[in-house]
């Protein structure tokens, strides 16, 4: 019953595929024998006898032309790999595996869309993965490959392609057959291509956030990219085109995975550069991290500043530069400096309000004040209040803050020294010192 039921199916298809081959020609010269063996193969697939369906698909594939059927090319394809598998003798499973790949170069070449869209990022994905399962002994076949697809499917290409790229070029590199450059080329071209991946799912994005991790750690592990090759390669690149943000982005971010690579003309030039061309609050950051680094004290303010001024930047980030700066511009002996950027620290965000409050009191301890006796000491009533703020604000800094707000009380002035100047307990006094005034309470001893 099964075989008539069988050679029911075949006889109708070849009568329905006849009329088709006749008016359209897809079938070839010989398109009775093609129908035959693409519904003998068919039907045996269908059933998941492989065994059988693959002589037969070897008949349909001998006879019928590429577009007698697309299924002939992707259940092929399912066939084929069954048959390497079970192949031992090396030359017939060489074979084999060309005619696997032959398969995914005829379909995207006859089949190239689907449903309007384009089949080239699947045909190719799937090639590629042939070819590193099958292949991957060959690794200058690899190379080329791998970046042949690249090149033609740009961030559609899977992360295992992207990924043997990178580990072929670096492999080559080693057995000498690439330099230096060409791999630090692929890097650079693997990393851009990255970056315009658009993963649809969040599973998708955390493969490519992967893989990018991947490829960045093989590269520098590689020591490929010695500071010395980037500096070498890439210092007449940038002294030709400045104003190039791809260039001066794929320095920045080669130095930057390079080890010891940051105290160096070029990447500073570079950073710069990217700065000018592609503005951000980050990069302004940074210039700031490198100029400060350098001791560029008036550069290195000047871009935390801007840095700050970028709406972009929420207020907890503005408050976070700005306590940045008041440290910074206090190790440099710049008091007013140092105290205005606490006063808007604490003023943008409630989270840092005892370290601005701790920082006051430090910078009005750390200032000079000349004068009388008054006007000389009114700077410990005003850092006292700072640390009884911050002991207040943050619990964690409550006894360091406590601690330092006692030892104020010991430079008070005298109670005779503040009645001298018509002063009293409990006034209100407003100090003034080294650019900065606040309102305080006089205390004495």
């Amino acid at each position: 019953m099964k075989k008539f039921a069988f050679l029911f199916f075949a006889a109708a298809f070849m009568m329905i595929a006849g009329k088709d081959a006749m008016a359209q020609g897809k079938f070839g010269r010989d398109s009775a024998e093609c129908i035959k063996y693409l519904s003998y193969y068919q039907e045996y697939y269908k059933q998941k006898n492989y065994d059988s369906a693959i002589p037969n698909w070897r008949k349909a594939y001998a006879i019928c032309p590429p577009t007698a059927a697309q299924k002939m090319f992707t259940e092929g394809s399912t066939l084929l790999t069954r048959v390497i598998s079970k192949t031992k003798d090396a030359s017939e499973r060489a074979a084999v595996v060309d005619t696997l790949l032959t398969l995914q170069d005829t379909r995207l070449k006859y089949y190239p869309t689907y449903k309007g869209a384009s089949q080239a990022p699947t045909i190719l994905n799937n090639k590629g993965t042939y070819i590193l399962n099958y292949k991957s002994a060959d690794q200058q076949y690899v190379y080329n490959e791998m970046n042949k697809i690249i090149n033609e499917i740009g961030p559609k290409a899977r992360p295992n392609i992207l990924f043997n790229s990178m580990q072929s070029s670096i492999n080559l590199y080693k057995d000498g057959k690439l330099s230096a450059d060409e791999v630090i080329e692929n890097y650079n071209r693997l990393t851009a291509v990255l970056e315009g991946v658009e993963p649809k799912t969040d599973a998708e994005a955390e493969e490519y956030k992967k893989v990018t991790s991947n490829i960045q750690s093989v590269f520098v592990e590689s020591k490929v990219a010695s500071c010395e090759n980037i500096i070498k390669i890439f210092t007449p690149r940038y002294e030709a085109n400045p104003n190039d943000l791809a260039t001066v982005t794929s320095i920045v971010k080669l130095m930057s995975s390079a080890d010891n690579c940051l105290d160096n003309d070029l990447y500073l030039k570079a950073v710069t550069s990217m700065h000018k061309l592609d503005p951000s609050y980050k990069s302004a950051y940074f210039l700031y991290k490198l100029n400060s680094a350098r001791d560029n004290y008036s550069a290195a303010i000047q871009y935390l500043q801007d840095a700050i001024n970028f709406d972009e930047a929420d207020a907890q980030t503005k408050s976070d530069y700005y306590l940045e700066m008041a440290v910074y511009a206090l190790k440099n002996g710049q008091k007013a400096k140092a105290y205005d950027a606490a006063r808007k620290a604490e003023s943008l965000a409630d989270s840092n309000d005892g370290k601005a409050y701790m920082l006051m009191g430090d910078i009005w301890m750390a200032t000079g004040c000349g004068g009388n006796e008054i006007t000389a000491r009114a700077k410990y009533w005003v850092a006292a209040d700072f640390y009884m703020k911050a002991k207040a604000a943050d619990p964690s800094l409550a006894e360091d803050a406590g601690r330092k707000a006692g030892s104020c009380s010991v430079y008070y002035p005298a109670t005779a020294d503040a009645f001298m100047y018509d002063l009293q307990n409990g006034q209100s006094y407003t100090a003034s010192c080294g650019g900065m005034t606040a309102t305080t309470t006089v205390r004495t001893r």
